[in-house]
């Protein structure tokens, strides 16, 4: 399965208007990988993002899905993005929160919804919150909610899924929860997952590959090959330096001094 491309670039610039945000990216994803796509605030990483899913397109260059060129609502495409508006008086039940991911129009209890719920609670036990299923959203907690939402993406069987940040206000441990139930997903479904995130270190575990966008560049490669003092150095053009702990965990030294000298 990871010989065969999900997502392929070739030339891509991305930006906004007459601003070009990153330029002569060319990449390839395997289908079924784990991919974690990483940068300071404000490189780009979600412009990424906003190509696959068919929200904007490139200044130059290809991208593409499998075969295909994104657009938008691509039914293999899934998407949890980074904010959701929910509160503490959100009603609507989490199954039927998930079931609005196959037809967000269609209500009642017909044939054809009672279909869509059954697929939705096998995407509720997909992510273990099959318990959650007639929980109104404003009563769970912030990893409980990332569950459901995760579930959502998931209940149309996308080839493909995109993470804007799902690990961040959580703790630790509800990261690591979190992580490990999205690489699981990864091997039993084959899903390709891009997941945007800040703090590398509850992803190494599970990686596969790095996207690393900065300084107007696409860096993309296996860990090992992307994040270190030399590759970050060149990618910032100024003196950075990758420290590994005793556990295996990464510190990177001198980002915020580059990104303010640039």
């Amino acid at each position: 399965m990871k010989n065969q491309a999900a997502i392929v670039a070739e030339n891509l610039a991305a930006g906004y208007r007459n601003k070009t945000v990153w330029q002569d990216a060319s990449f390839t994803i395997p289908k079924g990988e784990f991919v974690g796509v990483l940068g300071p605030n404000g490189a780009g990483k979600t412009t990424l993002f906003r190509l696959l899913l068919g929200l904007a397109k490139p200044l130059r260059g290809s991208i593409r899905i499998a075969t295909d060129e994104p657009r938008h609502g691509h039914a293999h495409v899934g998407y949890v993005p980074q904010r959701r508006p929910v509160d503490d008086t959100t009603s609507i039940e989490a199954l039927e929160f998930v079931r609005l991911g196959l037809n967000g129009h269609c209500f009642g209890l017909d044939r054809k919804v009672k279909k869509e719920r059954a697929k939705a609670l096998e995407s509720l036990k997909a992510v273990d919150a099959e318990a959650l299923a007639h929980q109104p959203l404003g009563s769970l907690s912030g990893g409980e909610l990332q569950r459901i939402f995760l579930a959502q993406a998931l209940v149309g069987d996308p080839e493909v899924l995109l993470l804007d940040e799902p690990l961040s206000n959580l703790d630790i441990r509800r990261e690591a929860s979190l992580v490990q139930l999205i690489h699981k997903v990864v091997k039993e479904r084959g899903v390709t997952v891009l997941l945007i995130a800040h703090d590398l270190n509850p992803l190494l575990p599970v990686l596969d590959r790095v996207v690393y966008i900065t300084n107007g560049q696409v860096a993309t490669g296996k860990l090992e090959e992307v994040i270190t003092s030399q590759s970050l150095s060149e990618l910032y053009g100024a003196p950075i330096e990758v420290l590994h702990d005793s556990r295996g965990r990464l510190a990177v030294l001198g980002i915020e001094e580059a990104a303010h000298a640039h």
